[in-house]
Formats: structure tokens, sequence, C-alpha cells
């Protein structure tokens, strides 16, 4: 059998409403699956907390999470008022 690229295994219970938000999260952003969808949750959830850092340059599209003809629109600062 071929090794895992991902050789850790988690198993998460979630309630009803979780796992709708979920779903509805993962379609709306045309993520492959489930376990696509948790990883960018949880990625996101830690970078917001300093824990992760995506490389410079890195932009959402390039984690497959936006589709690649969406444009971005600049980040204002809390000081832009």
């Amino acid at each position: 059998m071929a090794e895992l690229e991902r050789p850790q295994r988690l198993q998460v219970m979630l309630t009803d409403e979780e796992l709708a938000a979920l779903e509805n999260w993962r379609f709306e952003k045309r993520m492959p699956s489930r376990s696509a969808a948790v990883r960018e949750l949880l990625r996101r959830g830690l970078a917001s907390e300093g824990f992760l850092t995506a490389d410079t340059g890195a932009k959402s599209q390039d984690f497959g999470v936006l589709p690649s003809s969406h444009k971005e629109e600049p980040q204002r600062s809390p000081s832009d008022g």
C-alpha cells in the first residue's frame, strides 16, 4: 500500500449545526472535500492566532480557496477610518 501524504488521522465529532455550517462553507468555497475544508479552516484559525504564517506573496487562490478569476480587494487597516 502506498504511503499516505498525511499519515496522521484526527477524528472530530460535530453537531448537526456544525456539520451544516462546514458543508455550507465548503460548497461556497468550492473545497474538494470535508477534509480539505477542515484543514483550511484549521490553518486559518491557527494563522489568525499567529501560529502559522503563509509564505510572502502567497494568495488565497494558491490554497484553492478562491477561484483564480476572483479579484482581491485592497486590505484596509483600522487607521484608514
